[in-house]
């Protein structure tokens, strides 16, 4: 092959690298673009002559962020996913195995990440939160230089939105029923330490009252508790990884105990 004709393959190549998606960015700006559109556009029954406008209002801000592992075997397959139109899912960022931050929709947009889930009294938490995917296929250890860009990313949000502490959880917490990320590799108290999401402390002299009610601290914390055997292994998932068993032990139910004092 000439010289010629190699730089010209070359250029084509590296020009198609760089597009890869450009199909569905423009996809992207046209949605945005009709959103934009429809927030311009005068409120209903409007009416030129009687119409007051306030002058006080912004963009709705996102109040909690959700963790997920994506269950797939690369960045590329779920940036795949999350560019086809067919499987109707979608986070606000990706976070690869090399710590490669890619940001794929506006924070303030609606992602489609958390589906039928709950929090509290929210039951809609894909209008209230940010998703964040990190690539695990659910059964490994999450790498160190992908769990520092997730602290760095983390600290940028909760400055930028002032979302509460205990407002960082993950995808198995809204969705005991149907999920379990992040794996039980997930440093969620190394997390906590750096003021992302809540821990319990020590918990040697803490004394269980006999009365107490461990399904109603599960809610008073956040979870569902429609499927309470669910709901429990969820909470186990987060914060006694090392036991997956669906009952609560006395250990257990210290963590518990000491928890609901921080959530209230």
């Amino acid at each position: 092959m000439k010289p010629a004709t190699i730089f010209i393959f070359f250029i084509f190549f590296s020009s198609c690298v760089a597009n890869k998606y450009a199909a569905t960015n423009k996809i992207y700006k046209k949605q945005a673009k009709a959103l934009a559109k429809n927030i311009a556009r005068p409120p209903q029954g409007y009416d030129k002559a009687t119409w007051i406008g306030t002058t006080n209002f912004g963009l709705r801000k996102p109040s909690m962020v959700i963790i997920h592992h994506t269950a797939q075997n690369s960045c590329e397959q779920t940036f795949k996913t999350f560019t086809l139109a067919r499987t109707q899912v979608s986070a606000h960022y990706v976070i690869c195995k090399d710590g490669t931050i890619h940001h794929m929709l506006n924070d303030y947009l609606r992602a489609w990440h958390a589906g039928i889930g709950s929090w509290g009294n929210d039951k809609d938490v894909n209008s209230s939160s940010i998703g964040i995917e990190l690539d695990n296929d659910g059964f490994e250890p999450f790498p160190d230089v992908q769990i520092n860009s997730l602290l760095t990313l983390l600290d940028t949000l909760k400055k930028d939105y002032l979302i509460p502490q205990a407002n960082f959880i993950g995808h198995a917490d809204i969705a005991p029923t149907r999920k379990n990320d992040p794996n039980k590799y997930f440093p969620w108290q190394l997390l906590s330490q750096r003021g992302f999401g809540l821990w319990y402390g020590d918990t040697t002299n803490v004394t269980v009252p006999e009365n107490f009610n461990d399904i109603q601290a599960l809610r008073i914390i956040g979870y569902s508790v429609r499927d309470t055997l669910a709901t429990i292994k969820a909470f186990k998932r987060h914060f006694v990884s090392n036991d997956s068993t669906p009952q609560l032990n006395y250990a257990d139910k210290k963590i518990l105990f000491d928890l609901i004092k921080r959530y209230e």
